[in-house]
């Protein structure tokens, strides 16, 4: 229980996906019989993204930071990138036509795959590139500390961690981690109307049932829409209504 219950944190956290710890009773001699229902309920949420003000707020806060963080951003977003695939990147993992090449060792789902960015976040890319050669020209990890202990090391996972947390915070934001990227970037396929399993190959899910969850966020803002759309037709039947009723009728 308290494996389990530390992995719904990681999980809430952003941190991962899912949670390896099966659920059922133990019976000596025999394997989990996971089939059963567990003491406490399982609770699915689905995942926080930022409203289009937040991430307007927190893009301010990002302009002020260096070019690496910047493009580091930028990708993680552009690309639904997992923190680990992120800080992993090497130089020789920038292919041609804006595309990156995910090395399976860096995936949780030990599957390469490869995915494209756009054109401004190429030009970032560049700039960012133009600066890394100040620091080292040789190849190897793409981001690089520029701290005076670590200077030229590679960019640790949990510096990274640390700078977003750092501006979510500025940004009064405390909901923002390193994962709200690449589930914000799988919402906005979804909203774009990408097919299920077209948004699985671009995250690299080894399961549609992942993705789902990106469907229904996708569902949910339309039905929002739909409700605050059919709250003012309400409001308009209702004023018409009274409007229309006179004394003695």
């Amino acid at each position: 229980m308290p494996v389990r219950l530390f992995y719904n944190y990681l999980i809430e956290e952003g941190l991962r996906e899912s949670n390896p710890v099966g659920r059922g009773r133990y019976t000596p001699g025999r394997k989990f019989e996971s089939h059963e229902r567990g003491l406490v309920p399982r609770l699915v949420k689905l995942p926080w993204i930022p409203s289009e003000q937040q991430w307007l707020d927190l893009l301010d806060v990002m302009r002020q930071e260096p070019v690496r963080n910047r493009v580091m951003l930028a990708l993680a977003y552009d690309a639904a990138l997992r923190r680990e695939e992120l800080c992993s990147l090497r130089t020789d993992d920038l292919a041609a036509h804006r595309t990156l090449r995910i090395r399976a060792e860096t995936t949780k789902t030990r599957r390469e795959r490869a995915v494209p960015y756009s054109a401004p976040t190429g030009v970032l890319l560049s700039g960012y590139l133009a600066h890394r050669a100040t620091i080292s020209r040789a190849r190897g990890p793409l981001f690089l500390s520029e701290s005076h202990r670590n200077h030229g090391q590679p960019l640790t996972l949990w510096t990274w961690s640390k700078v977003i947390r750092r501006v979510a915070l500025a940004a009064d934001l405390p909901r923002f981690s390193t994962h709200t990227t690449r589930h914000l970037c799988l919402t906005d396929l979804a909203r774009m109307g990408w097919e299920l399993h077209a948004i699985a190959t671009f995250a690299g899910h080894r399961h549609t049932e992942s993705t789902m969850t990106y469907i229904h966020l996708s569902g949910r803002d339309l039905a929002e829409k739909l409700n605050r759309g059919m709250q003012q037709i309400h409001s308009w039947r209702v004023d018409m209504l009274t409007r229309a009723g006179h004394p003695g009728g």
